[in-house]
């Protein structure tokens, strides 16, 4: 069964990856820009990465037979420097119109700050302007729910943008509900340790529903799985999940929501 891997770091992965997800049934990965594990010292490191996200990787990519995808924006752990962030957010629009470019994302809050905010606020404002999806980063444990309301509550005060062109990831047991009732796509990291597990996932699905919401790796350079998709798939399958209904979650979502941006070109 094909399926679409909505958010992964493929550049801090191995070409072996690849080639294992191909296997497995991967068609496509969408790619969101991140934070590389370090600060970035200059905008020309920014640009640097906007280049391999927009040639370098969706030529690697192709190589296994999947299509490659991405994302722009500074990331909201690097966003705590306003001034920092608003020379790299000057860039953007320079990689806008390459063919692989879905939106803007990963934006959002890491520590829930004020300049956490206004940089996200902007990159809002930037996706409007340019008529592009946006994909959202929720913080992680105790500031998630006071982090997703300000994200929620910052886009609804922009007053142009639709919920259903928005997805907020990283939801959890305490957030999905309230994103998915506010009208937002909702996405579940399937990490080892740590935001989902599968059969966390699992009970999600199986607690809120099918619509509007998918399943992805955010495969990076720290602990987490190229195939954690896959593997969520077979937990699905063992709980007595229909083909229909696990095709529906991996790539008939991913699929419906991606395919509002007019880059998107996968074939169903």
């Amino acid at each position: 069964m094909k399926y679409i891997e909505p958010h992964g770091h493929m550049v801090s992965r191995t070409t072996a990856d690849y080639k294992s997800m191909a296997l497995a049934g991967c068609v496509a990965i969408s790619e969101p820009a991140f934070w590389a594990g370090y600060d970035r010292s200059a905008v020309q490191g920014f640009h640097d990465y906007f280049s391999q996200l927009t040639q370098y990787e969706p030529a690697r990519a192709a190589k296994f037979g999947i299509e490659h995808y991405c994302w722009l924006c500074i990331n909201p752990k690097e966003g705590d420097d306003p001034g920092f962030a608003r020379e790299v957010i000057s860039i953007i629009p320079e990689f806008i119109s390459h063919t692989n470019v879905l939106g803007i994302g990963e934006i959002g809050l890491n520590k829930n700050t004020k300049n956490e905010l206004a940089i996200f606020e902007e990159q809002v404002a930037l996706a409007v302007k340019y008529d592009q999806l946006i994909l959202v980063h929720t913080p992680h444990l105790e500031d998630k729910l006071k982090g997703t309301r300000l994200i929620m509550d910052a886009i609804e005060a922009n007053g142009n943008v639709s919920p259903g062109r928005v997805l907020i990831d990283h939801v959890e047991e305490h957030t999905v509900k309230e994103v998915m009732d506010r009208g937002y796509w909702a996405g579940m990291t399937l990490y080892p340790d740590t935001k989902c597990t599968a059969q966390r996932a699992a009970d999600i699905i199986e607690m809120y529903g099918t619509q509007q919401i998918w399943m992805n790796s955010a495969c990076d350079w720290g602990i987490s799985d190229p195939l954690a998709v896959p593997k969520a798939r077979m937990e699905l399958k063992h709980r007595g999940h229909s083909e229909d209904i696990i095709h529906k979650l991996t790539f008939d979502n991913p699929f419906t929501f991606l395919s509002q941006s007019s880059n998107f070109t996968l074939a169903e």
